[in-house]
């Protein structure tokens, strides 16, 4: 529902903002908080998380914890989420006191597969042709319908990869359905795609819309390795997915920030993969290539500011830093800050764990192969420096 915005009382600077989970999209979003005046609390499972260390106050408790989250309330004007798994009935409770954006229906939809297939569906958006899996017996007959290779998906939560599988023949689909260790899924037509896009956008309590445009991802390992800024595609595929992501955001009544993930074939069809209700990974390079980054625009929604301006500075490319690069020792850093195009942007972060996402780069060029190129070169340069091993003795 949208709200007339001079009924929408902004949070102003000098207020505290709270903030429900401790990754580092909040960390991100604490440091474009504090920049423009706002206290910030974290309320997590967690201690010393990388939203904790940049938060005024860090609160360490169960997202179940009934006081611990009224007291939290009590000392927030506003409340946001930096990931979706945590339990709707929390932002539920929450909402009784405080003002929670986006709401709980929102987390509710598309934490959930299921829920958020049957809603993309029920609206009208183009998603691919899915079944609901409880029993041995329902993905025989899913099978029957859409045919293999399919993929399964446990219901909820799931994120780079996790809790998925390809059934490349119908003889694998029993063990794929037991590995997964859940007892509902949801089984998807394989799609052939030739890319994968995704739209990072905002919306206010007023109804307010703004993008990032189109950008384009490449995954490795189901994880994201790197994101280009603005995909090199058609107009009208351009046109279409922020249709969708505009139409996505407004039928959910979203106020904050929400990514929608595409599917992109050959012949030129989107369809809608997967809804992520904050800030994303693909939009990481907003904070060096636009003038607003999506935390600081994340932060001008849910405090009832207007949006700020979405314009891209120049091409932009970003790459994942994952915990493998940690595995001969600790990266060489000054060797990617001796790249003056590239920005390095680290998590803080005590464990790097293979395929943990432990910060990234972000590299700005005259296009964006240009930019993917520098960026690439300094990651590379984490493990070798350029000049060559280190003379012994």
């Amino acid at each position: 529902m949208t709200r007339p915005a001079s009924l929408v009382m902004p949070v102003l600077p000098g207020a505290t903002v709270g903030v429900l989970g401790g990754g580092q999209l909040g960390r991100m979003f604490a440091m474009a908080a504090r920049r423009m005046g706002y206290r910030v609390h974290t309320f997590s499972p967690d201690s010393d998380t990388p939203t904790g260390q940049i938060s005024d106050i860090e609160i360490t408790a169960s997202y179940e914890d009934r006081e611990a989250l009224a007291a939290f309330s009590a000392q927030v004007d506003v409340v946001t989420i930096e990931f979706e798994n945590i339990p709707s009935q929390t932002l539920e409770f929450i909402a009784e006191r405080v003002p929670v954006r986006p709401h709980a229906r929102v987390l509710h939809t598309t934490q959930h597969r299921l829920r958020e297939k049957t809603f993309l569906s029920g609206a009208g958006f183009p998603v691919t042709p899915f079944r609901h899996v409880r029993t041995a017996e329902e993905l025989r007959a899913a099978l029957d319908v859409l045919g293999s290779p399919a993929v399964i998906k446990t219901v909820g939560w799931g994120y780079d990869g996790k809790g998925q599988s390809i059934v490349h023949r119908r003889e694998e689909a029993e063990a794929a359905f037991a590995t997964l260790g859940a007892e509902e899924a949801v089984l998807e037509q394989f799609v052939d795609f030739e890319r994968e896009l995704s739209v990072v956008a905002a919306r206010s309590a007023g109804g307010e819309f703004a993008h990032y445009g189109v950008v384009e991802n490449s995954h490795r390992h189901h994880i994201l390795d790197y994101t280009l800024a603005p995909a090199a595609i058609t107009t009208e595929v351009r046109r279409h997915a922020i249709e969708i992501a505009e139409s996505i955001l407004t039928e959910l009544d979203v106020v904050g920030v929400l990514c929608v993930e595409f599917f992109l074939t050959k012949d030129g069809k989107l369809y809608v993969n997967e809804l992520a209700p904050r800030p994303h990974n693909s939009g990481h390079w907003t904070i060096d290539a636009s003038v607003t980054s999506q935390f600081e625009q994340q932060l001008r929604a849910v405090c009832g500011l207007p949006l700020g301006s979405t314009e891209v500075l120049r091409p932009a490319a970003m790459v994942n830093l994952l915990g493998d690069l940690w595995e001969a020792g600790e990266p060489l850093w000054a060797e990617a800050c001796r790249m003056p195009e590239v920005k390095l942007h680290l998590y803080g972060k005590q464990t790097a764990r293979p395929g943990r996402k432990m910060g990234h780069l972000t590299a700005l060029g005259a296009t964006t192969a240009d930019a993917l190129r520098l960026a690439v070169q300094a990651r590379d340069n984490l493990t070798t420096s350029p000049a060559g091993p280190a003379p012994s003795g």
